[in-house]
């Protein structure tokens, strides 16, 4: 349900440090099944611009190793909410999946070579042992779950999905957007903090898992409960996906 949704993001809100930059709770009501909830505006508050300026993706990155660096291990105050691993409610095995035929390649977009399928499940397998970790990940760091305010500082928003992992995963889908906009988002991943001894097969095992995920997902049937998400995670599975060929040296 939505509402068990809002619910959990108030519990998480309140439970964040105050170094974290984020918008704070400051009252929920409930009502006839309604959650509402009441949070801080940012001044001056907009999403950043589409595409990425590199100033508003430097705030971005920047909000995220203080958030990082608050998170690199479970604050008490968020160890009661239940925090599981990522991928603990399933696996990233969407590419095996297609390679052996458990689900037909008619879900991929027509542009997707299938010769790169096997390259892509073999990837796909270290996905977990490259994510493992004992940060807490806000697990949706997307360019429509940030604002930047007034002065051109950034804030994250939507603490709905946090888990534990390697903080630098949350990195991944963010810098795949950049990357499709013209930055160079394999340097500035290597240069984040976050990502100190982080090596190219974890980075491309996650990018890996990533675009198996949103491209199966978005050849799914519609969702009544959300028109527009399939074309979304496609899209999300086309940046993750080009970023990695563009790695790996591969074209199409």
């Amino acid at each position: 349900m939505v509402a068990d949704c809002y619910r959990r993001e108030a519990l998480i809100n309140q439970a964040l440090s105050a170094q974290i930059p984020a918008p704070r709770l400051r009252w929920l009501e409930e009502h006839d099944g309604w959650v509402v909830l009441g949070i801080d505006a940012v001044d001056g508050g907009r999403l950043p611009a589409t595409p990425w300026r590199a100033d508003e993706l430097t705030a971005t990155l920047d909000a995220y190793t203080l958030t990082a660096e608050a998170l690199s291990t479970p604050p008490a105050s968020l160890q009661h909410v239940g925090l599981k691993p990522v991928g603990d409610d399933g696996d990233f095995a969407d590419w095996r999946n297609l390679a052996r035929g458990a689900t037909p390649t008619e879900v991929l977009p027509a542009w997707m070579p299938l010769d790169l399928l096997q390259a892509l499940a073999s990837l796909e397998s270290g996905w977990r042992e490259a994510v493992a970790g004992h940060a807490v990940l806000h697990h949706d760091l997307r360019q429509d779950n940030v604002l930047i305010d007034a002065s051109g500082a950034a804030w994250i928003c939507d603490w709905n999905w946090p888990c534990l992992g390697a903080s630098w995963f949350d990195l991944v889908l963010l810098l795949a957007t950049a990357h499709a906009d013209g930055h160079d988002a394999t340097s500035l991943f290597t240069q984040h903090p976050t990502a100190r001894g982080v090596t190219d097969e974890q980075l491309d095992a996650a990018l890996a898992a990533l675009s198996g995920f949103f491209l199966t997902a978005g050849g799914q049937p519609p969702a009544d409960w959300s028109p527009h998400i399939r074309q979304h995670q496609t899209w999300c599975g086309e940046v993750t996906l080009r970023w990695l060929a563009d790695r790996r040296g591969w074209s199409f």
